[in-house]
């Protein structure tokens, strides 16, 4: 048994976690016991972040000093923003100016010297890390644009904050709840490849810093981030299209082209981060152009009812209606991976503390299939 190959270490246990379940035949996720459900409507980013790394939801006053030393960590040094700009300059990938924005944040880490073993020390390398992450990426945007970075406002909350920074003008409430929303929604989600790679790192002892640039980079392949990216550039399509959207999905799957959104490794119903996103995406669409929800209703509606694909267990996934919210709130398409990155760090951070708290060195092995008893020549008879 122990010789038997599972590629991509498929139904392998590799850890035990408290952080977050997900129930891919019920359509059930939940962090450290709580449905995401819950959490999603009653709770704000930041009450997440502190139950992911803490294990129970604050109080008042836990929440207030837990925020109020988010808020201060926000800013980033002159060396990162201008890193940003050259690199907005240059064309550069945002996940690529993401990645290189946490390697230099390091360079302002005043616990360098702090030991490894040190899980608080760590804990509050992890908070800076989050707290900067999202003024990083505003600015780098700003730069593509042209134009100067935003300053954090101390009296928004991390999610209204950061369309603030990216915009330039305060959202709305509704704005502002919708994002927060999806920060928690893909906080954290059991050990896919960017959190395994976060924990990989994080089981050599190094620092939290090359464990999220780890996962920053193992997010940023088109097989684990991007799929929100797709469904959008395919929803563009569709209106730039001459047909109706019902008939442009028909032709499209009549033409065997798959549509992004549909099918999870884990989940064989609709992802239940999906339905809340849904649920936004029809109230933004009250409140301004309703063409983006009524096109993915009406796909899901046409690849669910005519085409079976819930039967087979292929059903919506979070992306299929996360790149629709996005854009209705404004956030440039290719952006979507690096707000993915933004809400998943908390989740990234989580594993690594948890992990290290019992380490092993994660060291799997491979079955070896090359040639056996080779006759070495020297070079100079080659």
């Amino acid at each position: 048994m122990a010789d038997d190959l599972k590629k991509g270490l498929e139904g392998v246990l590799v850890a035990e976690s408290d952080l977050s379940s997900i129930d891919g035949d019920a359509g059930r996720l939940i962090y450290r016991g709580y449905a995401i459900e819950d959490l999603a409507r009653g709770a704000s980013y930041e009450e997440v972040l502190y139950l992911l790394w803490n294990g129970y939801l604050p109080s008042e006053d836990e929440l207030a000093s837990f925020t109020e030393a988010l808020t201060e960590e926000r800013t980033v040094s002159d060396d990162v923003l201008a890193t940003m700009e050259r690199l907005a300059d240059a064309g550069e990938q945002p996940m690529a100016a993401l990645r290189t924005a946490i390697s230099m944040f390091s360079a302002t880490e005043p616990e360098t010297d702090a030991d490894p073993d040190d899980l608080d020390a760590t804990l509050r390398k992890g908070r800076r890390i989050t707290a900067k992450i999202p003024t990083a990426l505003a600015a780098f945007e700003r730069y593509r644009l042209g134009e100067e970075p935003v300053d954090p406002d101390p009296d928004l909350g991390l999610a209204a904050n950061f369309l603030y920074m990216l915009t330039g003008e305060q959202p709305d409430d509704v704005a502002a709840e919708t994002f927060d929303q999806a920060l928690i929604l893909h906080a954290d989600h059991g050990l896919n490849a960017s959190t395994f790679t976060s924990m990989v790192i994080g089981s050599t002892m190094a620092d939290i810093y090359s464990a999220v640039t780890g996962g920053i980079s193992a997010l940023s392949g088109p097989l684990h981030g991007g799929a929100n990216q797709d469904v959008m550039e395919v929803l563009i399509e569709i209106d730039e299209s001459d047909l109706d959207h019902r008939e442009w999905v028909e032709q499209a799957t009549d033409e065997g082209r798959r549509i992004p959104g549909f099918g999870h490794r884990v989940y064989n119903v609709k992802d239940p981060r999906a339905k809340i996103l849904e649920e936004r995406s029809k109230e933004l669409a009250e409140n301004g152009d309703d063409k983006w929800y009524n096109y993915t209703t009406t796909i899901e509606q046409y690849l669910s009812e005519e085409k079976g694909l819930v039967e087979k267990g292929i059903a919506p996934n979070v992306d299929f209606y996360s790149g629709s919210v996005y854009y209705q709130l404004g956030i440039p398409i290719d952006m979507y991976t690096p707000i993915f990155a933004m809400s998943r760090a908390g989740g990234w951070i989580a594993h690594v503390l948890e992990y290290q708290d019992d380490n092993r060195l994660i060291r799997p092995r491979a079955r070896y299939t090359g040639p056996e008893d080779q006759e070495f020549v020297p070079i100079s008879e080659r």
